[in-house]
């Protein structure tokens, strides 16, 4: 891990920092709590729980993996119906193939992020591909769920396919750690996901004793996830291990370090850091569907047994295809 790296020697850099600045600080630290989906897999999910119950515009991070499967174990999630958000899906290793309600499809692998808008709704499925699962394999991968406004959660289905070539890649201003930049702007770089939700999305792998600083904006919240290994958040220096989140407080900049010891497989502290500007709208959720009010909820369970989620027109779609925030917007835009 990860399916996707490069020289940070070569790659464009983030601007240094000035001596003095608005770090935020670490509010929370939640560790997630392991709980089977699908057909039985184990995911650690670190929201929502009882210690964070929302993160809005994020509503669920599960963790898949990373786990050695042998022949015939490697499970998915067989048809399911949504409504009313967005799934994000990134896989850092092995492969899992979709299948949706259109008769669309499609195969996401190391390194990819597959971009469902679930809007009006959908039905579709995420399993392992046979071969994986005769043969198996490691596998590894994350799906993030992201609120839509009321003011959205009518669009059309639809998913961009993010390849691995696509995602930006950039590196810190002494070389130390390779950022994937999956979605939103990250100081004047722009990563290919088009958001509804103004968010950013990325994944860093910061080498051992190196550390992170990133600009964030001020009306974002921003949160980080240690995907493997183990470091230190915020400017005390606050311990972030595999499998917890820092929920962080105000300000315009996030700091991160990894520790000078690293698990044997590691090639350093892999982490998660995302953040989005609040949707502050009620949440109505119940299952796999998230709506405003409990007779939306009630609306979206008696379409789907009657049928209609199925019915929706589905295209599938580069990132280039789509821009509803525009790369301007994205740096300069923290409105709706």
């Amino acid at each position: 891990m990860p399916a996707l790296s490069a020289d940070t020697l070569t790659l464009p850099r983030l601007a240094a920092f000035a001596t003095r600045t608005d770090w935020r600080s670490v509010q929370k630290i939640v560790t997630a709590h392991r709980q089977l989906e699908g057909e039985g897999f184990v995911v650690r999910r670190p929201f929502p729980s009882p210690e964070l119950s929302l993160a809005d515009p994020f509503l669920l991070l599960d963790h898949m993996g990373a786990v050695e499967y042998g022949p015939g174990e490697a499970k998915g999630a067989p048809w399911h119906p949504h409504r009313g958000f967005e799934t994000v899906t990134y896989m850092l290793d092995g492969a899992f193939e979709h299948k949706d309600s259109t008769g669309g499809g499609g195969l996401l692998t190391d390194g990819a992020t597959q971009w469902m808008t679930a809007g009006a709704g959908i039905l579709h499925s995420e399993l392992p591909p046979q071969e994986f699962v005769d043969k198996g394999g490691l596998f590894h991968g994350v799906q993030l769920w992201v609120n839509l406004p009321a003011s959205r959660k009518w669009t059309p289905a639809r998913y961009q396919d993010i390849n691995a070539g696509d995602v930006r890649l950039i590196s810190s201003p002494d070389g130390g750690a390779l950022i994937r930049l999956i979605a939103g702007s990250l100081d004047r770089y722009v990563g290919p996901g088009s958001t509804f939700t103004p968010i950013t999305y990325l994944h860093a792998t910061i080498a051992r004793g190196a550390r992170l600083d990133l600009p964030w904006p001020a009306d974002f919240n921003a949160l980080v996830y240690a995907l493997s290994g183990q470091g230190h958040v915020g400017e005390f220096g606050q311990p972030l291990a595999e499998g917890q989140l820092a929920v962080f407080g105000t300000g315009t900049a996030l700091t991160i370090r990894a520790a000078d010891a690293q698990p044997s497989y590691a090639r350093g502290w892999d982490v998660l850091v995302l953040g989005g500007l609040p949707i502050r709208e009620p949440v109505a959720r119940y299952g796999p569907f998230v709506m405003n009010t409990r007779a939306e909820i009630i609306e979206a369970i008696e379409d789907f047994q009657a049928g209609r989620l199925g019915q929706t027109v589905v295209p599938h779609h580069t990132a280039a295809d789509l821009d509803p925030i525009t790369p301007a917007d994205r740096i300069g835009r923290r409105g709706r």
